[in-house]
Order: C-alpha cells, then structure tokens, then sequence
C-alpha cells in the first residue's frame, strides 16, 4: 500500500493518456457530469469537483448508491466509476443511466462493467490492475476532470494535472511530515475538518484511516460544524481519545480561516489533541492532491503502527459475500 501512495507522482501522466485513449467526444451537456460510484471509485469525483472549484461552468454531482437523480437525461454525461468493474450499486446506475437516454463513460479495469459498457458502445477508460481500488484515486479524480471538461462542465486542467507530478514526489521525498501526523494521531480517533476544497479530502483522510488503519474515523466540514458539532467536544476528552484535524487551505477566505482558528482554540482549550496540515502547490490541482497524498501516506504510518496491514480489507470481503 505504502508503494501504491508513493506512485501517485507517476500515475498522473499514465491516468491522462489513458483517458485519451478512451476517446470520449467531446459534446456539451447542459446537466453537466454525474458520477456513480462507491467507495475509493466514487472520491476521485468529489476531489475533481473540489479542484474545480469556482471554474465550473455545469453542475457536477457524485451519487454512491444504486440509482442516479431522477432528473438524469439525455442533457447529462453519467461516468460509472468501478475499479473492480463489479460494483452493484454501480451497474445498476449504468443501466438506470442508459434507460434515461443519457451519455455514459465506464471507468474501470474491466468485469462486468467493462462488459456491458463495450456491448452498449460506451467509451472505457481503462485503469491498471493490481491495486485495491482505493489505491487508484488518481486515476479516478483524472478520470472525473477529463469527463468534466467532455461535457463542457469544466475548463481543461491538463497543465495543472501534469504539473502536480513535480509537488507530489517532493511529498513522497519527505516522510517526516506523514510520520509526525501520524504519532500526533496514534491511538486516538480523528475527526478530519476540511472546508471548501478541502471538505472532500477530509472524507478521503477519514475512509483512508478506516481502510487501511482499520480505525474508526470521522470526517467534519465548516463552517457547518460551528453551527452543532461545536456544542459536542466538551463531552468527548474525558469520555474517548479524539483528535482533530485541520485541513487548511489558502483559498478559505478569512471567515473560514478564522472558524478554523477559533475551532482548534477551543477544542486545545478542552484537551483535545489538534492536528493542522496544510497543501503543497500553487495550483488547486496540487494542492488537492497534495493533501491527498499526505492523508494517504498518514493511513499506512497508522497501519504500521497499530501492527495491521493495510491492503486487506476483510470486513468488506465478508459483507460482499453475505450479501451475494
């Protein structure tokens, strides 16, 4: 897992030329893009969307379950987003999607997705084998951009994709910040408070702590969480081991920097250990992917030091099997 996360850098030029190769046409869609998928499939379209930004020009949507908005047609572009190319919830979206009449991608390493997709002459962006599906989170976000910019529901971002290659290997050179995170975090439960473009990528850090630590973790976004979630710390440092976690970015503005600020000034003021991270890059694209990266790098630093490892995820495995 930890050579997966370090061959992010790598991955962003393979992950474009892969979606030129799916040669999507390009045709405006005044419904924008939806994006179905589960799990690590299904991230990459939140932090595309925070990458984005205040460049979107349609409505980008990311739905995890088995059907997409009742209002999906043939005005939208629906990419189905399956690593393993056997999601239910997935293919299920894929059919609902085609009977709409909509445009479809598949993203996936092939299965039944890839399948149905060829059959029905749905262009696939074909990802690399071999990783758990969470691993291809590059893939995944570079999928939902170049989709965006299919449906004319974003501008092309292909210099900042390509430029983030430089920002994430300087991370993968640094160890030291994951590895100070992580000790700050050990034995604790985190709670990830992102805002803005950094609300997606706390997910990301939650589920990252919940797969591969196999921790439970939690992720918070402001500046909703100083309207309840606030009211709920002073109960927890004598009641569990929490902590807090501060994605800061530069484009928060200085009402949200301030929420974070008055936040962590408050949780230290009733013991609560606060951690704060910030971005790398000097474009949305890095600095998305940056944290990205760091969170990742993070998770295995936790899953080494709770003795697990982090590739295997059985409690999954054993819901998919009950569920047949």
């Amino acid at each position: 897992m930890r050579d997966d996360v370090l061959a992010q850098p790598g991955q962003l030029a393979d992950a474009l030329w892969r979606c030129e190769a799916a040669a999507i046409e390009r045709l405006p869609a005044a419904g924008g893009l939806v994006v179905c998928g589960m799990g690590g499939s299904a991230i990459g379209a939140d932090l595309a969307a925070a990458a984005i930004g205040p460049r979107a020009r349609r409505p980008l949507r990311t739905v995890r379950g088995y059907s997409p908005d009742p209002w999906v047609g043939e005005d939208s572009l629906v990419l189905c987003a399956s690593y393993s190319g056997a999601t239910e919830e997935t293919l299920a979206c894929f059919e609902a999607a085609g009977q709409a009449g909509a445009r479809r991608v598949a993203l996936t390493t092939g299965g039944e997705l890839a399948r149905r997709a060829r059959a029905a002459d749905v262009p696939v962006i074909g990802v690399p084998a071999g990783m758990q599906p969470r691993a291809a989170v590059v893939y995944m976000t570079v999928g939902a951009l170049e989709c965006a910019v299919a449906c004319d529901a974003a501008p092309s971002l292909r210099e900042e994709i390509e430029g983030a290659s430089a920002t994430l290997a300087a991370l993968a050179d640094d160890p030291g910040e994951p590895a100070a995170l992580a000790a700050a975090l050990a034995g604790r439960v985190a709670v990830v408070h992102g805002a803005g473009p950094t609300a997606a990528v706390a997910r990301r850090w939650k589920t990252q702590i919940n797969e591969n630590a196999k921790l439970p973790a939690f992720a918070s976004d402001l500046p909703e969480a100083c309207h309840n979630e606030i009211e709920g710390w002073e109960w927890g440092p004598g009641n569990a081991p929490l902590a807090a976690v501060m994605l800061g970015h530069p484009e928060h503005g200085e009402r949200v920097a301030r929420r974070f600020e008055l936040l962590a000034q408050r949780l230290r003021g009733h013991g609560v250990t606060v951690v704060e991270a910030a971005p790398r890059g000097d474009d949305p694209v890095a600095r998305v992917l940056s944290l990205v990266m760091l969170g990742d790098l993070v998770s295995v630093e936790l899953a080494e030091a709770m003795g697990v490892e982090a590739t295997p995820v059985a409690a999954i495995e054993e819901l998919k099997r009950a569920l047949g």
